[in-house]
């Protein structure tokens, strides 16, 4: 696998990895999740755009995972990773989330953030084994509140959800 800048002609390929790999929590019972449309296209440029858009091609060059990043309160915070079904188990998201922190280290931000559910074993558990650490309310900066708050208003707080952070 090779990490690198997603290409403008490949964002119809990260929605179609982001709805194959979102397809697992069925198996769980969260089918809202699984039909949960991925960002639109111009949603996606704008972190290609911003620089903050990369994937995991495989030997043939074709994207197989993806991650995208927003800044938040000085840190950069993983706003989607998504691994293929087909490639998953193989360490590409691990992959991605430690290109993050050296792109994160580079532009000499302290952590990563990310929200996510905390009972699904490939989310908050995974996480911690990738070197995040659950936060407190009383942790949580104005822009990790603002996530929240809009992840509510979407309905993710169906499920218990929590922030992390990963301090590089």
């Amino acid at each position: 696998m090779r990490i690198r800048a997603v290409h403008p002609d490949e964002l119809p390929l990260l929605q179609d990895i982001e709805r194959a790999a979102g397809q697992c929590f069925r198996d769980i019972d969260m089918p809202e999740i699984a039909d949960d449309e991925p960002l639109p296209l111009d949603e996606l440029a704008r972190y290609h755009h911003a620089g903050l858009a990369w994937v995991a091609a495989d030997d043939a060059d074709a994207p197989v995972a993806y991650l995208i990043a927003d800044r938040v309160d000085g840190n950069l915070h993983v706003e989607q990773v998504s691994v293929h079904p087909g490639s998953a188990r193989r360490g590409i998201g691990r992959s991605l989330l430690d290109h993050l922190a050296g792109h994160a280290l580079s532009v000499r931000a302290p952590a990563l953030t990310l929200t996510t559910f905390t009972e699904v074993p490939w989310n908050a558990p995974y996480y911690t084994r990738c070197g995040f650490r659950p936060l407190d309310d009383g942790e949580l900066t104005p822009g990790l509140r603002r996530i929240r708050e809009r992840e509510a208003a979407h309905g993710l707080d169906r499920w218990p959800r929590i922030c992390m952070r990963r301090t590089l």
